[in-house]
Order: structure tokens, then sequence, then C-alpha cells
């Protein structure tokens, strides 16, 4: 049996919650506006002394996915501690990324481990999926959209350089930040900088050793999320070019790069098919009814 887990971690301004009489319970029961929630998770914003937070609550995965997951050969995601480990990794290798505030974890049994993990609320914020939306019809400046794909593709390269894989790499987890002006009545102002945040990292991956499939991967899912918002062949070669460069994870075979590429748009297309299938439409509608 795997020894007991328990730690409690709160900083900054939240740290006089931990006089209450039971302060893991406090985060664990908290309420507040719910962005997902899912079988064994659940994530809310929630007003702490008038300042906003994002809360993640574990509340166990169950036998059955921790078996599902190793049979398919998958580590199974069994707390928030995950999170933890991938936001203090971002803030070594200077990804910006949620602010941790704190966390807590406790139990004996892994298939019922109780955490949670509190973040900042990064306020003027646009995920790239909603900012990109309507690039069909109303494409960006020309100096901005560059801009944006280099800057992507750095964070992808910086990530896999370092043996970090987000696992869940799509265009709605990285938000750009509007707190400078960038954006004016819809209309981008191209002289501020552009600050990216990468979130939603309960399912980051950390290894010893550079990972190309789970770099392959992260990857596709990247350009799968990016095909209908009207990126050309030379955007795409443009992310390419920025990622590839300086790049550890791939040798400098011209074969095992194409072979890398390759695989990328076969399983971003693989991706394609089954986000667009009535299965998985009618479970994602499911999903957001039962947050509504």
């Amino acid at each position: 049996m795997m020894p007991c887990a328990k730690k409690l971690l709160i900083q900054n301004e939240l740290i006089k919650y931990l006089s209450k009489d039971r302060p893991f319970e406090y985060f664990m029961q908290i309420q507040g506006k719910v962005f997902r929630d899912v079988p064994g998770r659940k994530t809310l914003q929630a007003n702490i002394d008038g300042k906003s937070y994002f809360i993640k609550q574990h509340f166990g995965v169950g036998w059955r996915e921790i078996f599902k997951n190793l049979l398919s050969f998958k580590l199974p995601i069994l707390s928030a501690i995950t999170e933890v480990n991938a936001i203090q990794k971002l803030n070594e290798i200077d990804i910006a990324t949620t602010p941790l505030v704190g966390y807590g974890v406790r139990g004996c049994n892994p298939a019922h481990l109780q955490s949670f993990v509190i973040t900042e609320d990064l306020g003027e914020i646009i995920s790239l999926e909603d900012l990109c939306a309507d690039w069909k019809l109303n494409s960006p400046g020309t100096k901005f959209k560059r801009d944006l794909i280099i800057e992507v593709a750095k964070i992808a390269r910086r990530l896999h350089e370092n043996g970090i894989n987000h696992r869940d790499f799509y265009i709605c987890h990285l938000c750009l930040d509007l707190s400078l002006g960038i954006l004016n009545n819809k209309q981008v102002s191209e002289n501020i900088p552009i600050k990216l945040y990468l979130i939603d990292l309960h399912r980051v991956l950390i290894h010893q050793k550079i990972s190309v499939l789970d770099n392959m991967k992260d990857i596709a899912a990247l350009y799968f999320s990016s095909m209908d918002i009207g990126l050309t062949t030379r955007d795409y070669l443009r992310f390419k070019k920025h990622y590839i460069d300086s790049r550890k994870s791939l040798s400098d075979s011209q074969s095992q790069q194409n072979e890398f590429w390759k695989n990328v748009v076969i399983r971003a297309n693989k991706l394609y098919a089954k986000f667009h299938s009535d299965k998985f439409q009618k479970r994602l509608s499911a999903e957001k009814s039962a947050i509504r």
C-alpha cells in the first residue's frame, strides 16, 4: 500500500485561511462559477476577500480509470500535484502561466486521493481559440499574425527542449494578455508586445529524456486545433521554422524530420475526424449542458 499523502500549502493573502478549523475542507467545498465539471474533477472561479481565483478540486479518479490508463500504457493523473509541478517547472523555464497560490493533497488510497490547486485569475485574457475564431473572414494584420505564430512556436520549442509535454496542447489553452491594450475594439495594436499564457496543466508530463513521440502528439493537437482558422501554408512553414530552430528532440536527419511532420499531419487529421464525429459532439454537448 502506498504511504498516505498529506500536504497543505497556502501562500500570499490566503495564508490566513490555514487558521480555519478545517482549511482543507474549506477549499475543497468552496463554491463559485463552474467552468468544468467531469467525474472526479471540478474547475471553478471563486471570489475570496474580493479577489478572483481559479480552483481545481480533485475528488479521486477511481480504480477503473487507473486501470484503464495503465492498460493503455498511460500514467494516470491522481491529484492536483501534477499541475503544481507543471506550474513550478514552467516558471523555471520562463513560460508564463497561472501564478500558484496554494495546493493541498491527502489520502492513502491512490484511487481516492483528494486534492486541490489554487491559482490567481489572470484577468484580461483571451484564448487563441476565441481570438482566431473569425480569422477566415477577417484576417488579422500580417505583422501581428506573424509575431503570434512565432511566439507559439517558441513556447512549443521551449517546452519540448526541456522534456515537457502539455498533452492538451490546443490553441484554447494558449491565452493572449490583453491588459496592455493590444486589442482595442477588436483592432490589434501592433506596437505592443505579445504575451501568452499557457494554461490547463493538469495532464502535463515532465520527462527525464525528451520524448519525440509525445512532442509529435503535442504538435498534432496544436495543428488540429488551428485547422479551421484560415492559416496559410506560409503560416505553417513559419511555425515549423521557429519550432525546429535549436531543437534537440530530433536528429539532423532530414528523413527523421520528414517522418515527424508526416505523423503530425496524420494524427491531426484523426483528431479532427474524431472531434467532428456525432459521438464526440454529443458528449461535448452533454458536458456543457451539465455545467449550465
